[in-house]
């Protein structure tokens, strides 16, 4: 599983929108789906954003590991 396919895969755990994460993230709906999209790529900073959200590891976010935390 890539990242982008975690990021989906957290979101609807959660029950969030695109919508909501793109506020979180200072960014469109849109903006957020083309990063689930591959579209465009994840900022660093968003990334750690995300983590705090979903209380995951950046490391579980890209791959490198199967644990969230």
């Amino acid at each position: 599983m890539n990242y982008r396919e975690r990021l989906r895969a957290l979101r609807e755990d959660h029950d969030y929108t695109q919508a909501y994460i793109g506020e979180v993230l200072n960014k469109s709906q849109q903006g957020y789906n083309h990063i689930e999209a591959g579209r465009a790529e994840l900022k660093i900073e968003d990334l750690a954003i995300l983590c705090r959200l979903y209380n995951v590891s950046a490391d579980y976010i890209i791959g490198l590991t199967d644990k969230m935390n």
